[in-house]
């Protein structure tokens, strides 16, 4: 399979499908959420979105289905154009895909060595690569430290300088070589999984991403639709939280002239859904997925 979902049914629970409803899969992946969604519509319209066209070619033809190769940070733009204004829910699973890390030529992945890529969308021409042996130590310690919140990220980036000094880091396996003293080895796996993470996020500006769909989403969903996202680590967590509790990254709600609080959203999910033992067993990937659910309130 190209990717299981996680949350299947609690995704779709939360989307409160409606039949006759617009929808949109800003993360269409391997399509397992996008299919379950259909399935569910008999009049209604679901569009799908994806930077990445390995991810596209699983998107089958269906009357109800508009296929959108882009970031989901254009999901507006793109809409917009297709004349769509209002839509009933908006689904976002932020987590890469089975494909995209089993793919050694794509390097998401530790376990391969393969060339230092990383990129999303593949049409893009920056890469990982480009990041590790052209940023500065001070800008790669920051995004070591933000992205990947690890404790020596300063003590990182000089090992990267100086190994870059020697020659450059073209594949994962160099960098990784590069970084050795740095990992501890107890911890080895989940210590590169973080330096990957911070080095992805940069590179495919994801985050930034983030916030973007999140602002438009309280734009385009019409009253009573559903805002549901599943996101893997903490910073994307914490960023969902707070827009869906305040409409804001901070997590405070601003007032009105009145006093009252301006909140876009009434969180569905005051806790967020995590997978039970069960799924946990068969996809063992869904383990860190958080899945929050907020309604549009006005």
């Amino acid at each position: 399979m190209y990717h299981k979902p996680a949350l299947l049914e609690e995704s779709l629970d939360g989307l409160n499908i409606k039949k006759g409803g617009v929808y949109v899969d800003a993360t269409f992946g391997g399509g397992g959420h996008a299919n379950a969604i259909l399935e569910r519509l008999t009049d209604g319209k679901l569009i799908v979105f994806d930077q990445d066209l390995d991810a596209l070619k699983n998107s089958k033809e269906d009357k109800s289905q508009q296929t959108i190769h882009a970031n989901f940070r254009y999901m507006k733009e793109e809409l917009n154009a297709k004349g769509i204004t209002k839509v009933d829910g908006i689904l976002a699973d932020l987590g890469i895909s089975s494909h995209q890390i089993d793919t050694p030529a794509r390097g998401f992945s530790t376990r391969f060595d393969a060339p230092l890529d990383m990129r999303m969308n593949a049409t893009e021409a920056q890469t990982a690569a480009d990041i590790v042996n052209s940023y500065s130590i001070s800008k790669l310690t920051l995004i070591f430290s933000e992205y990947g919140e690890i404790a020596n990220a300063h003590r990182l980036a000089h090992a990267i300088d100086a190994a870059r000094k020697e020659k450059t880091i073209h594949t994962t396996g160099e960098l990784i070589e590069a970084i050795k003293d740095c990992t501890p080895k107890l911890h080895a796996n989940k210590y590169l999984a973080k330096v990957f993470q911070a080095l992805r996020l940069e590179l495919n500006e994801e985050m930034d991403a983030l916030k973007d769909l999140l602002k438009q989403s309280a734009e385009l969903l019409n009253v009573g639709g559903r805002l549901v996202v599943i996101s893997y680590h903490s910073l994307e967590d914490r960023l969902v939280k707070n827009f869906m509790r305040a409409g804001n990254f901070e997590g405070i709600p601003t007032k009105n002239m009145y006093g009252h609080d301006i909140r876009p959203f009434n969180p569905i999910t005051r806790k967020p859904i995590i997978p039970s033992e069960k799924e946990i067993e068969t996809n063992s990937r869904a383990r860190s997925a958080k899945l929050r659910v907020a309604e549009k309130t006005a």
